[in-house]
């Protein structure tokens, strides 16, 4: 009776410890591999979607770079900020056509939500690479001319955007006010830009209705700007140069070369007068990259697309002088200038 006792309970034991023994592969069991536990949290942790942005800036220059900052600050504003819920990936193709398809190309194959460009090179680059991506351009003078849209109040495709169009009239008075007796002006700008193109047949009509005589005085590259301007010495009376980015890129070198043969430069924007230009009427890139944003939001939160938004234009003009480039020509600027102008100087 004693031996069959003891049995039972040694029985009993072994069946105690192979239950206790079971438990460890059941833990085991329950606790998933990484990849397995990532997909449980994803399936009961909705995330956020993160909308990619990408931008493609054809080159460093302050005005294309305050329009870009102006853009970030529209998006937040609007309550998308990179990093929480929107992706930007920033790209600058540092003056460099073929960068601007490469980048376009990496834009597009990235798969982007909407795709920016700042100025006409790079708007063309990424506008021949897609056709389905929306695509906002800014810094662009003319869309329709510049083949990025039907029509700049159609758009009728997938690009859209905001017009950096200068108010060449007033720029044009301004000039007539700064050098009454002018008679001759040359038109600085790069011969591969459309936007520069338009900007100059604009100004010579401009000035042809007011008696003065508009040449051009066009480079390929930032390479021949100084002998091209010292080849106006004696010529003209007066250097104008609108929202080019091959000058704006090198706008201490032109004010620097224009001011050795006494010639004013009026500009087309308010950053080249900073850097050197003699004055303007002109708008102000940032608030033009804020209103890019405000078009943004609109395709972002899928009220609108490209096709149906007109392009946009800013009204309301600023007027600066440089006053270190004023001195050094010994010019006299109407006090009635003066008194509604911003005054900046070269050492800002």
């Amino acid at each position: 009776m004693k031996k069959f006792i003891s049995i039972l309970l040694a029985t009993a034991l072994a069946v105690s410890v192979t239950a206790c023994g079971g438990n460890e592969p059941s833990s085991v069991s329950e606790t998933s591999t990484p990849s397995e536990s990532s997909s449980t949290s994803e399936a009961t942790t909705p995330q956020t979607e993160m909308l990619r942005i990408g931008v493609v800036q054809l080159v460093e220059h302050a005005a294309l770079d305050a329009t870009y900052l102006g853009f970030v600050d529209g998006l937040k504003e609007a309550g998308f900020e990179d990093g929480k819920n929107i992706t930007i990936d920033f790209q600058n193709a540092q003056g460099e056509q073929s960068n601007c398809v490469t980048i376009a190309d990496k834009l597009v194959n990235d798969q982007s939500d909407l795709i920016l460009a700042i100025a006409t090179p790079a708007a063309q680059a990424v506008a021949n690479r897609t056709k389905d991506i929306p695509v906002l351009a800014t810094a662009v003078t003319d869309f329709a001319s510049a083949k990025l849209v039907v029509a700049n109040d159609a758009p009728g495709g997938n690009v859209s955007g905001t017009s950096d169009l200068n108010p060449i009239e007033q720029q044009m008075d301004l000039l007539k006010q700064i050098v009454p007796d002018a008679k001759k002006v040359a038109i600085l700008y790069s011969s591969s830009e459309t936007n520069s193109e338009f900007q100059a047949n604009l100004a010579k009509e401009t000035l042809a209705a007011m008696g003065i005589e508009g040449i051009d005085a066009t480079v390929s590259n930032a390479n021949e700007l100084q002998q091209v301007i010292q080849s106006l010495d004696g010529k003209v009376d007066a250097i104008y140069t609108p929202t080019d980015n091959v000058i704006s890129s090198s706008m201490a070198l032109v004010s620097m070369t224009a001011t050795g043969i006494g010639l004013p430069v009026i500009v087309g924007e308010p950053e080249q007068v900073k850097n050197g230009g003699t004055a303007t009427f002109g708008l102000s890139y940032y608030n033009l990259g804020k209103q890019t944003a405000n078009m943004a939001v609109r395709i972002l939160n899928g009220e609108s697309k490209p096709a149906d938004m007109p392009v946009e234009f800013l009204k309301e003009t600023e007027l600066f002088i440089n006053q270190t480039n004023v001195d050094a020509l010994q010019l006299a600027i109407p006090q009635e200038l003066l008194d509604k102008a911003q005054i900046v100087t070269n050492d800002k």
